[in-house]
């Protein structure tokens, strides 16, 4: 087993003398015990614990009307997409590595990237990736192992989370980004340029082609009304709107899809659909150029894995939806969003946008005095961009009544 040791004793010894320390005991001495600090109850039986608990969650504030949007959205969930995700075969299964024991994981992950696919307009999509801040960074440096470009071009009214990602990849990565408000003429000095629609203020862009790859990061539940972005390379997303809950701001899963002469720099996996000895349907992973399987310097990404559980939820949730039901949930997001714009627009208060989806920006005297207004009214009335500016959301989740307390609060 000495092989298979980590460190030597002379390189611990060595690391331990850069530290000031002389022994491993001394090492851990200098961090706090933070175990002995803790103030414990006496034991409870399993009732007891349920009804302190339950005490405990009745302290929080509920009942509230949220009005936020900004990146998660309040959106109906089916009962039964908990329902069929919660069950052990999906919820305690480890990531399908072994095809031949894994077809209903497979098949639903296939399903799912076929989904994403004809939501997109593009032709291949993958298993999903970690959240859509990774899934734009990742397609950035897509865009520059095809074009062998180091440089990209990004609009500034991306959301600042997905900002503060590709800034941290940048800093690991030998590449530089600049920042647009207003699109250049000369673009064939970068990888590709860099949309989100409709953008972190709500906007729905025009997403033109160009001399460059063109990535948009697109709103996915703003597909089952607008026209999928047929001018780009690579679409990258959240499929938080469809069937997964706030949950506090995550888990979610991003989505990657792109045209197919760019599939092999797709990163993460990917899963096909083939058939066995027999002639039978058959699921298994494909086109997998990771550091797993090929050299590290020739792997696409270490994004070796995916989001299969949230994947799935939004795989069920699309399924049980059907495209007559995700076309209805859009409009009536629409509609709501639109409905609550016109209502504050005559009471005085302005709306920034010109075209949006279900998100706009709305100007006040002062945003923090609104908000606490609305929040005395157990209304959460979106988040505070400026002190005068508002970002607000309505799904199908806010009713008419919702909105006329709102604007009535105002």
């Amino acid at each position: 087993m000495d092989n298979f040791l980590a460190h030597s004793d002379d390189t611990r010894k060595q690391m331990l003398a850069d530290v000031n320390c002389r022994s491993v005991d001394d090492l851990f001495k200098q961090i706090p015990n933070i175990i002995k600090d803790f103030k414990l109850a006496e034991p409870l039986s399993e009732l007891e614990a349920q009804k302190t608990i339950k005490n405990m969650a009745h302290k929080n504030n509920v009942g509230y009307t949220s009005f936020l949007g900004a990146g998660v959205y309040n959106k109906f969930v089916p009962a039964a997409v908990n329902y069929v995700a919660e069950r052990f075969e999906f919820l305690t299964a480890y990531t399908p590595y072994q095809p031949e024991i894994s077809q209903g994981t497979l098949q639903i992950i296939y399903e799912f990237q076929s989904m994403i696919c004809r939501l997109t307009g593009m032709d291949i999509a993958n298993a999903s990736m970690y959240d859509v801040s990774t899934a734009a960074a990742e397609a950035i440096l897509m865009s520059m192992r095809i074009t062998k470009k180091h440089k990209v071009l990004v609009s500034n009214r991306i959301n600042p989370q997905y900002k503060e990602v590709i800034k941290t990849y940048v800093w690991a990565g030998n590449f530089d980004i600049d920042w647009f408000d207003t699109l250049p003429d000369e673009l064939s000095e970068y990888s590709a340029v860099v949309y989100q629609n409709p953008d972190y203020y709500g906007e729905i862009v025009e997403i033109k082609p160009a001399d460059t790859l063109v990535i948009v990061i697109q709103d996915i539940a703003a597909l089952s009304i607008l026209e999928p972005p047929k001018n780009a390379d690579i679409v990258v997303g959240d499929v938080q709107p469809a069937g997964i809950p706030v949950w506090f701001g995550g888990p979610h899963a991003g989505y990657m899809a792109c045209r197919e002469k760019y599939m092999r720099q797709l990163p993460g996996r990917l899963v096909g659909r083939t058939v066995d000895k027999d002639g039978n349907q058959a699921f298994t992973l494909t086109i997998q150029t990771r550091e797993q399987h090929i050299k590290r310097e020739k792997a696409t990404s270490n994004i070796c894995s995916n989001q299969s559980l949230i994947a799935l939820m939004a795989t069920l949730y699309f399924s049980l939806m059907g495209e007559n039901g995700f076309k209805q949930a859009g409009l009536l997001s629409a509609k709501r969003a639109h409905l609550l714009s016109d209502k504050l627009n005559d009471i005085g208060i302005k709306t920034l946008n010109k075209d949006f989806f279900d998100e706009f920006v709305i100007e006040v005297k002062d945003a923090n005095e609104t908000l606490k207004l609305l929040k005395a009214n157990n209304i959460i009335g979106g988040l505070k961009l400026s002190d005068t500016q508002i970002l607000v959301c309505a799904t199908e989740m806010n009713s008419i009544e919702d909105i006329n307390k709102y604007v009535n609060c105002l």
